[in-house]
């Protein structure tokens, strides 16, 4: 515990960012010795002034640094530093790494990740692709990786979730403040299957410059980045930029060109993003990321095994599509009496395959 204080206390010197903390430690080796360095070998340093080599050697620890480790470890809430060995390696290639991160929950088996991100007032077919590509990613082994907000966010968890993989949710405010609150039981739910990790103190309240630096951990921890729904400004859109800054992957969910939700994605396709219309083919541009022995067939019988569909199921899932359609509709596809058709609908919903929208319109999670 006494051994994080010295990178708490340096973390919140003012003046010492994550760019000037970065070539701090590594020049002296770390905190305690840039604490005890004399002035004029601080000011050496890129980005130390005069100004902010005063405040370091005159920081000391305060009541604030060590109330936010007695809440972390109240909170079983683990701290990691750049130099712990379980600290993600792909954070450590930022020019701007998190000194430290909050974890809540274990990062183990997600070092093969995948970001996926997009509006919080998400359409029905945006939050059903984000569910149903994120579980069939997680089901490749891969684990995703998003930022636990309202909408796409929240569905690629779930997704990930539901198949059994691996989470990470990346927040913009302190492990000790939910946000958003009504996703508290997706936040305990995502550590028992992974972890959710922050840059910022435990008490942090979620503040508007906060969610950029939250967004570059999203790609960060991940190999590639997919957009399911986004506006033409908007933070998904951040995301992807940084993914490409940091030469990543970037992807890309077309959707109606009626939708402004779809604005931000197609503009991602005219600029060169993968167009993403299933999981594989997140996974062709991955190759050496996949689990050994995995190829495409075995997991489509694993996953059509797994529906475990009656015949009159089978019709019906079948004639879905991603897009909402009203049940009329399916009527007239399948041939069925509305009667039946709408307890076979019910069951495939209670199966977690269909999604239901307003007005009797059905999508099928594929």
């Amino acid at each position: 515990m006494n051994d994080l204080l010295p990178w708490l206390t340096l973390k919140h010197t003012p003046g010492v960012g994550n760019y000037s903390f970065k070539r701090l430690v590594g020049e002296f080796g770390s905190p305690d010795r840039v604490f005890g360095a004399p002035l004029e070998e601080l000011t050496r340093i890129e980005g130390v002034s005069p100004r902010i080599a005063k405040a370091i050697r005159a920081c000391k620890r305060t009541d604030s640094v060590r109330k936010d480790l007695e809440l972390a470890t109240e909170k079983n809430v683990t701290i990691l530093t750049m130099a712990d060995s379980v600290y993600p390696p792909p954070l450590l290639e930022l020019p701007d790494p998190p000194p430290v991160i909050y974890v809540y929950g274990s990062l183990e088996g997600c070092e093969k990740s995948i970001a996926v991100v997009g509006s919080r007032s998400a359409t029905d077919y945006g939050l059903s692709i984000a569910n149903d590509l994120s579980r069939h990613l997680a089901l490749r082994g891969l684990c995703i990786v998003s930022g636990m907000a309202k909408g796409i966010d929240a569905e690629a968890h779930k997704g990930a979730l539901a198949a059994g993989g691996r989470t990470i949710a990346v927040l913009g405010s302190g492990l000790a403040r939910i946000y958003p609150a009504e996703n508290e039981k997706l936040f305990y739910k995502i550590a028992k299957h992974g972890a959710v990790i922050s840059e910022f103190p435990m008490m942090m309240r979620p503040d508007a410059r906060n969610f950029p630096l939250r967004n570059r951990l999203i790609c960060g921890m991940s190999l590639g980045t997919v957009v399911v729904e986004a506006a033409e400004r908007s933070g998904a859109l951040i995301t992807a930029r940084l993914a490409a800054e940091q030469g990543k992957e970037v992807f890309a969910v077309p959707g109606s060109i009626k939708s402004k939700k779809s604005k931000g994605a197609h503009s991602l396709l005219k600029q060169g993003a993968k167009l993403v219309e299933d999981a594989d083919d997140v996974i062709e541009e991955l190759p050496h990321y996949l689990m050994e022995g995995a190829n495409r067939k075995e997991h489509k019988e694993a996953s059509q095994v797994s529906l475990h569909l009656e015949p009159d199921e089978d019709i019906v899932f079948s004639a879905l599509e991603s897009y909402p359609m009203h049940i009329d509709s399916i009527v007239r596809k399948t041939g069925m009496e509305a009667g039946k058709l709408s307890g076979i609908l019910l069951q495939l919903e209670l199966k977690g395959i269909v999604h239901q929208s307003p007005g009797k319109y059905f999508s099928g999670k594929g």
